[in-house]
């Protein structure tokens, strides 16, 4: 699968409706960014169960906005609409492919427990 654009009216569509979702806040005048895009598009098409978004942080202001994005690119892993990886950097392709099979890995039904834990010591 060929990576898709995020915007403001597709993101919480894409988000809630499929199980990982990898996002590359990037914008084009980002030297880094550019260098990072073949490995992102790389993997898109080695992991087609995935979905991988791109956010142009200029033109997607409030998505880059609503997740404190300071430094691109950023890539952000969302599993299940919980935030598992956030950091800012371009990844060299060995590092996102070990970083996407470990994603795979997670026991989700833990990571939604502890959440919900954290959510009700709050309350």
């Amino acid at each position: 699968m060929a990576t898709v654009e995020i915007t403001e009216q597709n993101f919480e569509e894409v988000t809630t409706s499929n199980d990982i979702v990898l996002l590359d806040f990037w914008a084009a005048w980002c030297g880094p960014c550019r260098t990072f895009a073949p490995v992102f598009e790389k993997a898109s098409e080695t992991y087609p169960d995935i979905v991988f978004g791109k956010i142009d942080t200029e033109a997607q202001q409030g998505i880059a906005a609503s997740f404190n994005i300071m430094s691109i690119p950023t890539l952000m892993i969302i599993r299940e609409n919980v935030v598992l990886f956030s950091q800012a950097g371009a990844l060299p392709e060995k590092a996102l492919v070990d970083l996407i099979e470990q994603v795979k890995k997670i026991d989700m039904v833990e990571v939604h427990r502890q959440v919900l834990a954290e959510q009700n010591s709050a309350s």
